[in-house]
């Protein structure tokens, strides 16, 4: 088994779904781990690290703030949404990495972030790369 993917096995009991409001430990958590998955799904895109950048806001107390992996066409975001329903990642086509409004958003549920190559092919089929 590789070291990337025994990384996203030991990852695979957090909750990227539970609020990590005004819990800075869990907070930090999620952006760590959420970094690592946006890498392994940019490795199954074939993004080589040059190809991508990976950002991590961290925003107020209040939030989780959220974490892009941003290419020259896509753009997907991941933060816990305040409406409570089940989504947390935005998906869009986008033209350059200095692209931040892209085209049209597509939303996709926080647990593909411990199904990195299941959230590749999603982008794929939205994004048409």
């Amino acid at each position: 088994m590789s070291r990337a993917l025994r990384m996203a096995v030991r990852g695979h009991d957090f909750d990227f779904r539970k609020s990590v409001a005004y819990d800075r430990e869990r907070k930090e958590q999620f952006h760590r781990l959420a970094c690592r998955q946006l890498r392994l799904v940019a490795a199954a895109l074939k993004l080589r690290p040059a190809e991508y950048d990976l950002r991590s806001n961290r925003a107020g107390g209040a939030v989780s703030g959220e974490v892009t992996l941003h290419s020259d066409h896509i753009y997907v975001q991941a933060s816990q949404p305040f409406g409570g329903f089940d989504s947390g990642i935005l998906i869009r086509r986008c033209n350059g990495r200095s692209d931040y409004l892209g085209e049209r958003n597509h939303m996709a549920s926080l647990d593909l972030l411990h199904r990195p190559v299941e959230l590749a092919e999603r982008i794929r089929q939205v994004c048409h790369v």
